[in-house]
């Protein structure tokens, strides 16, 4: 197996690579008077490949969903490998889910299925900035906390290089800024700056009251009012040069102007406005937070937003069946995973068809991504405490819509469901994979800290999937 080291480039390597490449071209080129610049400005104007979806829906299952009890079971395995639940047919032929899952068996033939994915990270910090970025961390620590340092989230980088014009935001984040002890990087702009941060907002879409104050204005103040605001903002800003030498409000300026623009657009608010929504829809959706967050997810998507990030819960999870990700620790319970059975499954078993089915009605299925990941999976083999630890080395994300195969399934694992048997797929081949069918070239270069030049993922669009 290649060594993490091979695997898996820094920011360090980014640099050497580009210049050795571009130090060739430029010598070549240099005679012809295209200097560093003019091949920079001539790179970043290549078109990309040609867009299969208009939007992506990453729904983030933070903590770690068992594959093993989801999307890749294994009854023929022995005791204390295989799980207490028994698999179900789909409707596709040959293609299996939980016996608790039996609406998104009935939606199979609208998904793909990748069962080899891998990568070394079980940390869950670590691990998610992984899949929130598509690049690995520096280290594989518990402690890893957010830095400016690190990658920025798919959509940021989406904004950058393919954003939205006008009102409507390009990137919109919700309904929890996740964490497990520190914030979890891998969420906002980093680097690309603020003005590419997510739209993010942390209120409960499933609440009675559910409404954006950011997108309202005072009573006492018009947008005539806040608009000499910002000027005379700009002119302080130019007196104390703060822009300048402010790493921090780097961008603010655009950040600014982009706020303004969605806080006098009627169109967004009404894309909030949950209320718009007919009872059986919500209903059918689910009463809770990441029902209404899905439905939420389409009403965006329909109102033009680019890339929408739904987390599952805002924390790993823990001893309640009431609320958490999928993390199955802490119950030493003798009946296998409670929390799955009572708040995991149920959920996704309810919201995740309805929320594909919706889309596929509509008519945006074929030009929505629909990405459902965690950050990996869980060990085959059972623990003394009657359930399973963090296993990268093999695990299953579903994909839909957007440019992608549907009833269908990418890759293997061995018969235990430990590591990939075929067509192994790094998280770095996700990134590629979803920037590539939105028509942007996986490996553009953008600038890191210390205008260092670096590619937006390492690894290459998985052609078996595609359409």
């Amino acid at each position: 197996m290649t060594s993490q080291h091979d695997s898996f480039a820094c920011a360090g390597f980014h640099a050497t690579r580009f210049s050795r490449r571009h130090a060739l071209k430029v010598g070549g080129l240099g005679l012809l008077g295209l200097t560093m610049p003019g091949l920079l400005r001539a790179e970043a104007t290549k078109k990309g490949p040609p867009a299969r979806a208009k939007s992506v829906v990453f729904l983030y299952q933070f903590g770690g969903p068992s594959h093993l009890e989801t999307f890749d079971m294994k009854p023929d395995a022995p005791e204390g490998i295989r799980g207490l639940h028994k698999p179900m047919s789909s409707n596709v032929p040959g293609i299996q889910v939980s016996e608790r899952l039996p609406r998104v068996a009935k939606i199979t033939d609208r998904v793909t299925l990748i069962r080899s994915v891998h990568h070394t990270m079980k940390n869950h910090n670590s691990a998610s900035y992984y899949a929130l970025t598509g690049h690995a961390p520096p280290v594989d620590d518990i402690r890893l906390k957010d830095s400016i340092e690190l990658f920025p989230a798919y959509g940021s980088v989406v904004d950058h290089l393919a954003p939205v014009s006008g009102e409507i935001p390009s990137f919109v984040a919700y309904p929890y800024v996740i964490r497990d002890g520190s914030v979890t990087p891998g969420q906002h702009a980093s680097f690309l700056g603020k003005v590419h941060d997510p739209f993010l907002f942390t209120q409960d879409p499933n609440s009675p009251d559910f409404s954006l104050p950011e997108l309202t204005l005072p009573a006492n103040l018009s947008h005539e009012r806040l608009a000499q605001r910002r000027e005379l903002q700009k002119v302080i800003d130019a007196q104390s040069r703060l822009i300048e030498y402010s790493a921090t409000a780097k961008g603010l300026d655009d950040y600014y102007t982009k706020a303004l623009a969605m806080l006098h657009s009627t169109k967004l608010r009404e894309a909030f406005n949950l209320s718009a929504e007919p009872e059986k829809i919500r209903d059918s959706y689910g009463r809770h937070t990441y029902g209404q967050s899905c439905l939420l997810a389409r009403r965006l998507v329909e109102t033009g937003v680019k890339f929408v990030t739904v987390y599952f819960s805002d924390s790993i999870g823990g001893q309640s069946t009431a609320s958490g990700g999928w993390d199955t620790h802490g119950f030493n319970n003798t009946r296998m995973f409670p929390i799955m059975e009572k708040r995991h499954l149920p959920i996704t078993d309810q919201t995740l068809p309805v929320f594909l089915e919706d889309l596929d009605q509509r008519g945006l299925l074929e030009t929505t991504l629909v990405l459902w990941m965690g950050e990996f999976g869980r060990t085959p083999k059972v623990n003394a405490n009657i359930s399973r630890d963090h296993w990268p080395q093999c695990y299953t994300v579903l994909l839909a819509g957007g440019g992608v195969k549907r009833g269908f399934v990418y890759g293997a694992s061995d018969k235990h469901g430990a590591y990939p048997a075929e067509n192994p797929v790094r998280p770095d081949d996700l990134a590629a994979t979803v920037f590539h069918l939105l028509g942007i070239d996986p490996h553009t270069e953008v600038r890191g800290v210390g205008n260092r030049p670096i590619l937006i993922s390492e690894g290459n669009p998985i052609s078996g999937v595609i359409a």
